[in-house]
């Protein structure tokens, strides 16, 4: 039992070592959490890539094919035909084309989290300090015993070799012969 009261501060400090690293770890369900909001961010900037790549290519196919829709680019650059003549109208701007936005850039943001480092000195100190309020009680209650064991085992082997002595048997043969 007393073993047990004293793993206990190790069993402590690995459980919160595991709660942290689960929770707010590197690789822990709130930076998972947030990657997956950068996710769903990209994957919306990646759909919208997608929508300006699709009127890109109309664009890029009716100025292919259609011969209407280069007329109409040529005259808003102001080109014309041989036969036809220009009408110039001061105080009005030239019309200008709408360009299109190549889209953005978007960065991915790190995902805000306690260090490993952290983490595991968080979880020592919390273990020791544990095995501390343990320890310290245990000490203070028997403060005879932890301090003087060195002479407890001294007097009791003292008494194991009396108890030797005064039941030998081979004492008892020696004495005899002596005599």
């Amino acid at each position: 039992m007393k073993l047990i009261k004293y793993i206990l501060p190790l069993w402590l400090g690995i459980l919160i070592y595991t709660l942290f690293s689960i929770l707010r770890g590197p690789v822990g369900t709130s930076a998972y959490d947030q990657l997956e909001v950068e996710r769903e961010k990209l994957t919306a900037n990646m759909n919208s890539l997608k929508l300006i790549n699709r009127e890109l290519e109309n664009t890029r196919d009716a100025l292919m094919y259609d011969k209407d829709t280069i007329m109409v680019y040529a005259r808003e650059l102001g080109y014309r035909l041989p036969d036809e003549r220009f009408i110039r109208i001061v105080g009005f701007a030239e019309v200008q084309r709408e360009r299109t936005e190549p889209g953005h850039i978007i960065r991915a943001v790190q995902p805000e989290h306690i260090s490993e480092k952290a983490i595991k000195i968080c979880a020592f100190f919390i273990a020791f300090g544990s095995f501390l309020c343990i320890l310290i009680p245990d000490v203070l209650q028997n403060r005879a015993d932890f301090f003087y064991r060195k002479d407890e085992k001294e007097q009791r082997q003292k008494e194991k070799e009396r108890k030797r002595k005064v039941y030998s048997p081979s004492q008892e043969e020696e004495q005899p012969q002596a005599s």
